[in-house]
């Protein structure tokens, strides 16, 4: 699943140690997703979403999920 949070994080001008503090998880958890190894739960999406303002559908591009 491809995913805007590198971007968003450039953006805002935050480390992936910020973020991660910021919705409650780890910096390896966030540089897991960010990588692709870890697919976010929906808790944790909505948490990174909302951390940002956005839709969950603004930080992940689920078009990859539409062909199963």
């Amino acid at each position: 699943m491809r995913t805007e949070i590198p971007r968003l994080r450039r953006e805002a001008k935050l480390s992936q140690e910020e973020l991660a503090q910021a919705v409650g998880v780890t910096r390896q958890t966030i540089t897991s997703i960010e990588t692709g190894k870890y697919t976010a739960s929906l808790p944790l999406a909505w948490r990174i979403a909302r951390h940002f303002g956005l839709t969950i559908e603004e930080v992940f591009d689920f078009s990859d999920l539409e062909d199963e």
